[in-house]
C-alpha cells in the first residue's frame, strides 16, 4: 500500500522541504511515502552521505559536499505513527543508531531496515528548526562539534539549539508509484483509477512481469502485485514484457501487450490475455500473438485501446509506424483491411489517443527512450482513426532545471464530469537514471479555449489528491 504521509509527518515537511523545482512549497503536503531527499546539515550546508557508497550493514554515515550520488540520497518510508524511516538509495538499507544505543555520541550508521525503534525518527519541525529525533532515545540527529570538514560522521546527542542539529530536507524525487516503472498506463474502471506499466531496472528491457497499481485519488496507490508473467504464462513468449494497455468490454478486461523471445527470434509481438477482474490475473486470450512481428511495418510494440462514446474500441501500436484499426466486438481480433497507418512528424511509438468534445487527439512519443530528448507531440483529427492532421507541437519534454529527463509514453486519464485531466509519463529515474531505469509519473494537463494542448510543466513533486 503507498499511503499518504500521515498528518503530522505531512505538517512538517510542508514547512521544512526544499522544493529544488518552480513549484510552490504549499505543494509540499502531499508528498507520499517514496519520496527521496537529500538531509542538508545547516551550518555546514553538507549532506548525510553513506561513506563511499557502502552497501555494507554497518557502514558509517557522515557529511559530505552534496552531490547526485544515490548514497546522499534518503527514500521516506512513513509507518503512519508520526514517524518514519529514512533508506539509503544507494543500498535500500535504514539510518540506524548503532546498537540501539541511548547514550550521548552513539554513531548513526546504514543497517538493514527492521522494526526497531533506533530506526525511527521523528520529524520535527518548530520555530523553523527541524530536527530528526530518534524515536528510542529522544535524541538528535547531529555533526559532532559542528565541524564542516568532509568525512565527519554523524551520532546522536541530546537535543539542543546548534544548526549543526538542523537538517534541510531537499525535495529530489517523488515518483507516483516507488521503483522503477516505465510505460505507463493509466486508466478508471468505475470509481477507481489503475496503473498498468512495464516493470524497468532490466538491461535491454528484459524484465518479463506486469503488475497493477489502483487509487481513489491519483496519489495514493494499492500495489496489487503481478497480474502476468510472460515467462510463466504465455507460451509464445518468454522475455521482454512492454508497455501494457486494457479495456474492459462487457465484464471482462482486456490487456494488450508486446513481448518476445530472450534468444532466437528477437522480434516483438502483440498479445492479448483477459482476465474478470482489472488486477487480474489475466490469462493469454488466444494462445498465439494477436499481431505477429513483421505483419505491418515497424516494431509491433505499444499497444493502446481506446473506447469511442458509442462503445467502439479501437487498437493502436507500433513503433516507426503507428498502425490503427476498430476491434471486433471480441476485442481479440480486427478485420486487417481496415488498419490505416500513420508516420507523423518525428513519431517513434507510443500512440494515445483521447477524445474532448468532438475532437479526436492522437499522440505519440519522439526520440528514442534512451535519450533525454524522448517528448510527446500530438495531432488532432474528426474520428478515432484520422486522418490526422499536422503535428501541432510539443506536449512534454525535459525540463534539465529540475533534472528531469527523458519525459515520455504517456497516457491520459480524465476525471468523469470534469475538464480535469492528468498525464502519466517515465522519465529518467532521479538523479542517476537512463534509458533503463526509469520512474513513474502523474502530472496536471490542461487545454487551452481554442482546444489546443498547453506544453506540460514537469514536476519533482507530483499532483495533489483528487
Amino acid at each position: 500500500m503507498r499511503r499518504a504521509l500521515s498528518l503530522a509527518l505531512a505538517a512538517a515537511l510542508a514547512a521544512v522541504l526544499l522544493l529544488t523545482g518552480a513549484a510552490p512549497a504549499s505543494a509540499a503536503h502531499h508528498l507520499t511515502e517514496g519520496t527521496s531527499v537529500n538531509l542538508i546539515a545547516q551550518h555546514s550546508q553538507k549532506c548525510a552521505d553513506v561513506i563511499s557508497g557502502s552497501s555494507a550493514d554497518g557502514a558509517q554515515v557522515g557529511q559530505y559536499d552534496c552531490n547526485s550520488g544515490l548514497n546522499q540520497l534518503w527514500q521516506i518510508d512513513d509507518l503512519g505513527n508520526g514517524y518514519v524511516r529514512l533508506a539509503a538509495r544507494n543500498s535500500g538499507k535504514c539510518l540506524d543508531v548503532s546498537g540501539a544505543s541511548t547514550a550521548d555520541g552513539a554513531a548513526v550508521i546504514q543497517w538493514s531496515c527492521s522494526s526497531g525503534t533506533n530506526q525511527q525518527w521523528k520529524i520535527e519541525n518548530t520555530a523553523g528548526n527541524t530536527r530528526l529525533i530518534a524515536r528510542h532515545s529522544g535524541k538528535c540527529l547531529e555533526v559532532p562539534g559542528a565541524s564542516t570538514a568532509n568525512g565527519t560522521r554523524l551520532r546522536q546527542q541530546a537535543c539542543g539549539t546548534g544548526t549543526n542539529q538542523r537538517w534541510e530536507l531537499n525535495l529530489v524525487s517523488n515518483p507516483a508509484i516507488p521503483g522503477l516503472f516505465a510505460d505507463p498506463n493509466i486508466v478508471r474502471f468505475g470509481d477507481t483509477y489503475y496503473l498498468y506499466a512495464t516493470t524497468d531496472g532490466f538491461a535491454g528491457w528484459s524484465g518479463t512481469q506486469f503488475r497493477v497499481f489502483s487509487s481513489k485519488d491519483l496519489v495514493n496507490w494499492t500495489d496489487h502485485g503481478v497480474i502476468l508473467d510472460v515467462a510463466a504464462d504465455i507460451a509464445w513468449a518468454d522475455n521482454s514484457a512492454w508497455a501494457p494497455g486494457i479495456a474492459e468490454k462487457n465484464g471482462k478486461y482486456y490487456f494488450y501487450f508486446s513481448a518476445g523471445l530472450a534468444s532466437g527470434d528477437t522480434r516483438k509481438h502483440l498479445g492479448v490475455a483477459v482476465a474478470d477482474s482489472p488486477t487480474g490475473p489475466f490469462r493469454d486470450a488466444l494462445g498465439k500473438p494477436l499481431v505477429s512481428a513483421g505483419a505491418y511495418t515497424g516494431q509491433a510494440i505499444d499497444p493502446m485501446v481506446f473506447t469511442d462514446t458509442g462503445g467502439q474500441s479501437y487498437l493502436y501500436w507500433g513503433q516507426g509506424a503507428s498502425h490503427q484499426v476498430p476491434l471486433n466486438a471480441d476485442m481479440v481480433s480486427f478485420n486487417s483491411s481496415q488498419v490505416r497507418t500513420y508516420n507523423p512528424t518525428n513519431y517513434n511509438e507510443g500512440s494515445f489517443v483521447v477524445k474532448r468534445g468532438s475532437t479526436y487527439y492522437f499522440m505519440w512519443s519522439e526520440n528514442d527512450t534512451r535519450s533525454e530528448d524522448y517528448r510527446v507531440a500530438y495531432a488532432t483529427g474528426t474520428s478515432p482513426t484520422g486522418p490526422w492532421g499536422p503535428r501541432m507541437g510539443l506536449i512534454l519534454q525535459k525540463d534539465l532545471a529540475q533534472g528531469i529527463k527523458g519525459t515520455g509514453h504517456h497516457s491520459v486519464v480524465q476525471v468523469p464530469g470534469t475538464d480535469q485531466w492528468y498525464i502519466a509519463y517515465h522519465r529518467f529515474a532521479i538523479p542517476n537514471g537512463d534509458g533503463t531505469h526509469r520512474e513513474t509519473m502523474i502530472d496536471r494537463l490542461y487545454f487551452n479555449t481554442d482546444g489546443t494542448i498547453r506544453p506540460v510543466v514537469p514536476t519533482l513533486e507530483g499532483i495533489e489528491p483528487l
